[in-house]
Parts: C-alpha cells; structure tokens; sequence
C-alpha cells in the first residue's frame, strides 16, 4: 500500500463528499479509491467511512485520521517545495479560496505571481467563506482571499492582510447604449430603497455577499424578494445583459462589464456599505516557499495600487 497515495484519496474524499467524484479527482477509478481506503483501514484496524448506498461522513476513528492526513500532506508539501526551490525562486503549488466577487482580483493577483515566480502554479477555487475557512483549518487551502469581518467568528487563529474595500453598485440596462467607443456607463448614485424596487437577481442566501446586500436593504427599510438567485456571479452579469432584471454588483465585478455599451452602473447610497476584502492566512502553521511569496505580493504597494484600481472606486 502507498501510504500517502491513500491519505490523498482519504483527503479527496473529504474535499468532495462523493466516491466517484473522489475518484475522478484522484484519477483513478472508484473501486481503486474503495480499495485503497479499505487497505487504510487494515492498516490503522479501525472503520474509517461510514459505509452506506452514498458517501455518509467519517466515523469518529476517521475523522482524527482525515486530520492527520491533512497535516501529513501538508508537511509533505513543504518538504517538497524546499527541495524543489532554490533561493529566491519558490516552486510548488499555491492553493487560493475566492470568494466569487473576488475572483477578478483574484485573477489578477494569480496572474502577477506566476509571472513574478514562473515555478509557482497558483490554483485557484471559488468557495463560500465557510468553506474557505474550513479549507484554511484543515490545510487544503493556503491562502483566502475574502470578507475579513469574518476574522474571529468561528474561534479560528487568522492574520488577514487587507486588500481593498468593496462598494456596491445597481447595475442595470441602460435607456439607451452608450454611443462611440466608449464601455459601461456610471450614472448618478442611487439609494438602496430605490434599488429594492427593481426586479433583482442576487446570490443565493447561503453566500455572504448576500448577506451585507439583505443587511443593506433592511436598513434602507427594505425587504427583497429577487427575480433569480445564483451562487454564480457570471450569472448575475449576464442575467443583466440579456434579461429584464437588475443586480446589484461590488466595483470589482462591474469593472470585468465595463465593455458592456448597454449597461450602465449606479453607485448605491443611503446606507453607504463599505466592505474590507483581504487575503487571510492560518497561524501557528509553518510557511511554504509558495506562500511566503505570495504574501509578500499581497503586501506590495505596487499590487495594492492595481488591486485598488480594479476594484470598488470606479470613475464615468
């Protein structure tokens, strides 16, 4: 049996709650994944699945091996990006949650360490924040790019390293489209209240996003009820583009619309919301070669002037 070959199909389990989508993750066929788990378990002489017609959670004995495997992946993972790199020159994988309004900076920021650090190979996963967090506890994620208010909730141990600052935006069909060559265009402000009149599509409620939009209604003496619900932020633009309905967007989405001449965005007032974005990383936990570096991208000037410019201020 190879040990760590089955802690990685233990992992993948746990990653995506299905055999065959475990399987198919590992690149291997399902029964080779039941196969392997079954070996682990002669090895530690314990039940690990809950065994039934689906995937049914990890058995107490389990979940404390699934939490050692993560640890010994991990350090896996660090041992070999030190042999792997050289000074100066990190090589490995970097794995970055996103939260989905995020993920054009995200995109941006990937782009500019890869090509700063030709031998790192970000990865990088749209995730709630609940599963970001999760992810950061339990190593699989390096590094999260998302709402830092949520630093502290869940009792966990984070350093958040702050980014921009998230403004919202009523993005509509324009009366008519802008003439010339010119994109998207950015109208007079509008106030929340007036927002909640139009038929919306927004995230679907389990998102966080969705949450500071309710908590913005609400305050606004609103209550809404959208015309479509996404946890797909590309939906959310497009709907907009060839539908009737209306969305409210953060600066950064609106940016990625901006060649959009039928489109137009207004900046939401009355509450003002205004919503801190940064990267968030575990402590306690030894550092790669990949995540050193891409904190210290994290925290250059340089990149925080493009973060800064992609995101939240936009100008007509």
């Amino acid at each position: 049996m190879n040990l760590l070959a089955s802690l990685r199909y233990l992992v993948a389990l746990e990653e995506h709650k299905h055999f065959g989508r475990a399987a198919q993750a590992c690149h291997i066929t399902q029964p080779a994944l039941s196969n392997a788990l079954r070996a682990l378990e002669d090895e530690f002489g314990t039940a690990i699945v809950k065994r039934g017609r689906a995937f049914a959670g990890f058995t107490p004995e389990g979940q404390r091996i699934l939490t050692s495997a993560q640890r010994m992946l991990h350090e896996h993972e660090l041992l070999q990006q030190e042999l792997n790199s050289v000074a100066g020159k990190p090589h490995g994988v970097l794995t970055i949650g996103v939260v989905p309004t995020a993920i054009p900076i995200a995109a941006r920021f990937s782009a500019t360490l890869q090509a700063r650090h030709p031998g790192i190979s970000p990865v990088v996963r749209s995730m709630s924040s609940p599963e970001i967090e999760v992810g950061l506890e339990s190593l699989s994620v390096d590094i999260g790019l998302g709402y830092t208010d949520r630093v502290g909730q869940r009792g966990m141990r984070l350093r958040s390293i702050p980014q921009y600052t998230e403004r919202y935006f009523l993005l509509r069909r324009a009366a008519e489209p802008r003439s010339g060559e010119g994109g998207l265009r950015i109208g007079e402000p509008v106030q929340w209240l007036e927002a909640a009149q139009e038929p919306l599509a927004l995230l679907t409620p389990e998102m966080h996003n969705r949450t500071i939009l309710d908590s913005a209604f609400a305050i606004a003496g609103a209550q809404v009820k959208p015309a479509i619900e996404t946890n797909s932020v590309l939906t959310l633009g497009l709907s907009v583009v060839a539908g009737a309905v209306c969305s409210v967007l953060p600066g950064a989405l609106v940016g990625v619309l901006r060649g959009y001449r039928e489109l137009e965005a207004l900046p939401l007032q009355a509450p003002e919301v205004l919503t801190p974005i940064g990267f968030m990383v575990g402590l306690g936990d030894r550092t790669s070669r990949t995540l050193e570096a891409a904190l210290e991208l994290a925290a250059d000037p340089e990149w925080l002037r493009q973060a800064s410019a992609h995101s939240g201020l936009l100008s007509p």
